[in-house]
């Protein structure tokens, strides 16, 4: 049982620190939030997260097939690019016609919950992300090949992403309520975010740092985080 619990604190551990760098659906969430409220944004969050979840357990029963799928993430790469690029386009869009004042894209009659998923969907990065993490933890033997450990990390996982998307729903509201900033600028900002997000993807792309090189070297995800979660010497054997 311990062992269950420190396998959920450690998957929620990782999956916190890894939702808070702004990234495409953090700051989807978050304009989500401003522009259709709490419950749209959280509904968007749910339907990404639920992807995560299932994308991590077949990663943790098929490492060996997600090796070999590199054409596969390459053209989720540039799928994922394209919806980043259509993401600022629309914020800027927002941003000259303030009368809408939102993102043609995450306004969308789709539901939030499945937009969320759909966007989660083709984002490759999550997925060497987490290909990375379980290879330490089976390494260090803190997550075993078992059902109840599977369960335990991707529950942990699953309440780790909200959490931090979280941080990204309430803290948009509170930002722009503290900083009274009308919907034009809030706009151009978040446009701006989309737009560094998909030059920073296209420079991975082009010097071979992105999923695919990832793939390759998992080590480079974990590095320097990896040494915060490892198990005491004295306790590697307690059960």
């Amino acid at each position: 049982m311990q062992s269950l619990v420190r396998i959920f604190f450690t998957g929620m551990f990782i999956s916190f620190l890894g939702s808070l760098p702004l990234g495409t659906l953090n700051v989807a969430a978050m304009q989500i939030s401003i522009t259709d409220g709490y419950t749209q944004a959280i509904l968007f969050s749910l339907g990404s997260l639920l992807v995560e979840m299932i994308y991590v357990r077949i990663s943790l029963i098929g490492i060996d097939w997600i090796r070999k799928q590199k054409k596969i993430f390459t053209i989720l790469e540039w799928v994922t690019l394209f919806i980043v690029i259509a993401l600022a386009a629309s914020s800027f869009h927002a941003a000259l016609h303030p009368r809408t004042g939102k993102n043609i894209i995450l306004s969308s009659t789709l539901p939030r919950f499945f937009l969320g998923a759909t966007m989660c969907a083709v984002n490759p990065v999550q997925i060497p992300f987490w290909f990375g993490w379980s290879t330490v933890l089976f390494t260090k033997k803190m997550l075993l090949p078992r059902a109840d450990n599977y369960n335990s990390y991707i529950l942990g996982i699953g309440v780790g992403t909200f959490v931090g998307n979280c941080f990204f729903i309430f803290g948009g509201q509170l930002i722009v309520a503290k900083l009274n900033t009308n919907q034009a600028t809030l706009s151009w900002v978040i446009g701006g975010i989309f737009a560094i997000t998909a030059l920073i993807q296209i420079w991975r792309m082009f010097k071979k740092t992105d999923a695919v090189h990832k793939l390759e070297h998992p080590e480079e995800m974990t590095h320097g985080l990896e040494k915060r979660i490892e198990p005491h010497k004295h306790s590697t054997n307690k059960r």
